[in-house]
């Protein structure tokens, strides 16, 4: 391809660009921020206690890792993740769906649900404390509260979106209405639902950091918090760093469950 026809296929709003073009401008991207990281740090224009160099987060993480310290918080933390997000997915899809297609239920609960997904999740973190104590049961809780009523919202508005003259085709073929969540509402937005999944567990990642920060004694956020108390600039970066990575996991793994379970939605 010719670089003048190249130029034209990246313009086009909404074009196809070839899998070699996407492979390495993703690679760019990276080779820019650590290149600026290399010279903000190694060229001493930011001090290390603010910025620490790369050498020094990855010969800390070779320590912890060497010790099995940095796995085990690793563990903690997306024990923490994957068990609040299955809960509330779990009731969140159904839920979502009924609120979606029956306009009684989206009556009933669109108002309280409205109302919480706007609250702070990190001013209930007391309250977890008082009523649920201390434990992985208080930090799961946090992640389910902040990510289950943006799950409901979202799940329902795809619901919503679905062609009624798919139902009402349904409908003539004997389906009966007791089974148009299932057999219609479901399948027709499933490819929508996979995608809330992937974008409210990078949400979960993102409260991992508040469910940790109070009474933990494990996981990426404790030891980030415990690194701010000595100044420990190199371990909160590797800290970020294990989160950044293990989000970008899951949300490639729901992409892929995407193109597996729904490949006819592009």
């Amino acid at each position: 391809m010719s670089d003048r026809s190249l130029l034209k296929t990246v313009s086009v709003p909404f074009g196809t660009i070839p899998s070699t073009l996407v492979v390495a401008l993703g690679a760019a991207v990276w080779v820019i921020v650590i290149a600026g990281w290399v010279l903000l740090t190694y060229g001493g224009l930011v001090p290390k206690m603010f910025l620490p160099t790369p050498g020094l987060v990855l010969g800390t993480a070779g320590r912890l890792a060497a010790d099995g310290t940095l796995w085990e918080h690793t563990f903690a933390s997306a024990q923490v993740v994957l068990i609040g997000f299955v809960i509330s997915s779990v009731v969140a899809v159904p839920l979502g769906l009924a609120m979606g297609t029956y306009r009684a239920v989206q009556a009933f609960l669109d108002p309280l649900v409205n109302f919480i997904r706007y609250l702070p999740v990190t001013s209930f973190v007391p309250l977890f404390i008082l009523w649920i104590g201390i434990g992985l049961d208080q930090r799961v809780s946090i992640i389910v509260f902040g990510i289950f009523f943006q799950q409901l919202v979202m799940i329902a508005d795809a619901a919503r979106s679905v062609p009624r003259d798919l139902v009402n085709a349904a409908y003539t073929l004997g389906t009966r209405r007791s089974e148009t969540v299932g057999h219609i509402v479901f399948p027709a937005t499933l490819p929508a639902v996979l995608d809330v999944l992937r974008v409210t567990i990078g949400w979960a990642w993102t409260y991992l950091v508040v469910a940790e920060l109070v009474a933990a004694k494990s996981g990426l956020g404790y030891i980030s918090l415990k690194a701010m108390r000595g100044f420990q600039v190199d371990v909160i970066f590797l800290a970020i760093a294990m989160i950044g990575i293990l989000g970008l996991l899951t949300d490639q793994m729901f992409r892929v469950a995407r193109r597996v379970v729904a490949p006819w939605a592009k």
